[in-house]
Formats: C-alpha cells, sequence, structure tokens
C-alpha cells in the first residue's frame, strides 16, 4: 500500500485492519508493506478481508480513503488423497459408445478433512 500523498518524510502513517490484521497479516506503518506473519492454509481459512489506510501521523486524520482487500490463499496439493489399492487398470474396447463404462468406483482415505464431510471420499473413475 502506498498514499501519493506521501512525501517520505514519515508525515504518514499506515494502519492496517481486518481479518487476521495483527495476528496474521502486519503493516510497516512507514512504508505500507504488508507481510504475512505466519504460513497460510487455504484448508483453515481460504480468504481474509483486510483494510489499510494512509492517516496523517500528527492529526489521525486518513489522507487518503480506506482501501479494502482480499487476500485469496491458494491451494496447494497438501493433503493429497491416499488411494488404498492399485494401481488401476481398466480396458476400453474399440468403438465403445460414447457413455460406455470403463472403470469402477475406487475408495480413498480422506486426507483433507474440511474439503469433504465423511471419514472418506469415494471418487468414479
Amino acid at each position: 500500500l502506498h498514499s501519493d500523498v506521501d512525501k517520505g518524510d514519515g508525515k504518514v502513517k499506515y494502519v492496517l485492519s481486518g481479518e487476521g490484521a495483527t495476528s496474521i497479516f502486519t503493516i510497516d506503518e512507514n512504508t505500507g508493506d504488508i507481510h504475512a506473519t505466519k504460513r497460510l492454509d487455504r484448508e483453515a481459512q481460504a480468504y481474509y478481508t483486510l483494510q489499510a489506510q494512509a492517516i496523517d501521523r500528527m492529526t489521525n486524520v486518513p489522507v487518503e480513503p480506506r482501501s479494502e482487500f482480499v487476500v485469496k490463499v491458494q491451494d496447494i496439493n497438501d493433503n493429497e488423497p491416499k488411494f488404498l489399492d492399485g494401481p488401476y487398470l481398466a480396458g476400453v474396447p474399440e468403438m465403445s459408445p460414447l457413455g460406455h463404462q470403463v472403470g469402477w468406483d475406487v475408495s480413498c482415505v480422506n486426507m483433507s478433512p474440511t474439503l469433504c464431510k465423511t471419514e472418506n471420499c469415494a471418487h468414479q473413475i
């Protein structure tokens, strides 16, 4: 975050509020740089809504309107499913009609419980 009013003379202070402000995210009050202080996990929280504002250090009067932004946490496959059996092989006859079943139902252990509400997830191949 940076304000055009900020001339680098220390008269502008940047403040951060919203979900995770001060506990997960911090703002350098002199530069407006925002940093995460902890590792973010999409399974714990998918996004954070924050507000930042530049204010006059002496009067605490805003020099810019409050800016709201959303930090969307990207998922990595840190909880990939674990298939109980495998590898799975299937054959497809030549010239099979559209919709011909070539696989079967496969169960896997759910390694990401927040994404699936049951103990195990079922997948169809």
